[in-house]
């Protein structure tokens, strides 16, 4: 079986996963840091994989699939000063993703949304319907005709964070963290808990929402994303949580595209 590298860069972090005969061998996440240079990423990259028992030169290919215009040709140039195969863009011309997107434009779509629309559907079939939580937090859903159909964006709960404590001279820089209890003893506790419930609360409302729309009352919802771990036990009517959805689909895109491009 073939060997591919797969990335998916975020705007907080790059997660890399290498797959060989069919399963996900290795995985790492470095940061999304927009100052580093193509040497820097081309050195991190190459010494991760050097410590598997992969050889380079046996990736077949490089599938990539970026929310950060800025590090596209870093990461291309990144991949090629190490590897021999090529590389491919999730959102270009030449990657075809057998996904009809239902977007009024569907470029603006991000390249991950896509990704894991695809995997929602090769493993559930369709409909589907996914909730990623990363740096903002998404739902993408998959119409029973197996089209993209849409989605909703909501901000990260990292993001909420943040937002509080830049726009409210009196409220301090927080780590985000489950609370302990409901009602917080101390603005920390109180910041997290306002949050994190909220946060919690206004997932599981639109997930109501969607099983309501005839075409998801019976969907499965899959679940991803960095920071999921932290709510998941929370959420409601949860069919699987599946950590490193975004590369599956990555895997399973790596594996159409170069095998037809032979």
């Amino acid at each position: 079986m073939k060997t591919f590298l797969v990335i998916d860069v975020g705007n907080t972090q790059i997660v890399l996963g290498l797959f060989q005969s069919n399963l996900l061998q290795q995985h790492w996440r470095i940061s999304s840091n927009q100052a580093m240079t193509a040497d820097e990423l081309a050195w991190k990259i190459e010494g991760l994989i050097r410590h598997t028992v992969v050889d380079l030169k046996k990736i077949h290919g490089v599938m990539i699939a970026s929310v950060v215009p800025h590090l596209d040709e870093l990461l291309h140039d990144a991949c090629k000063r190490i590897l021999t195969c090529d590389v491919a863009f999730v959102g270009s011309s030449q990657v075809k993703t057998g996904m009809a997107v239902d977007y009024k434009n569907p470029r603006e779509v991000g390249a991950d949304r896509i990704v894991n629309a695809i995997a929602a559907k090769t493993r559930f079939g369709a409909p589907a319907i996914v909730l990623d939580c990363g740096t903002a937090t998404t739902f993408d859903l998959v119409s029973a005709q197996g089209h993209y159909a849409g989605g909703l964006i909501i901000p990260g709960m990292q993001i909420a964070l943040e937002a509080l404590y830049q726009r409210a001279a009196k409220l301090p820089e927080v780590s985000l963290s489950p609370p302990e209890t409901l009602i917080g003893r101390d603005t920390i506790s109180s910041m997290q808990s306002g949050i994190f419930w909220s946060s919690i609360d206004g997932l599981n409302g639109v997930i109501k929402r969607l099983q309501q729309l005839d075409e998801y009352k019976n969907a499965p919802i899959i679940v991803t994303g960095g920071l999921s771990h932290a709510i998941l036990s929370e959420l409601h009517n949860i069919t699987a949580h599946i950590a490193h959805l975004t590369l599956e689909g990555l895997h399973t895109l790596a594996m159409r595209h170069f095998t037809n491009a032979e």
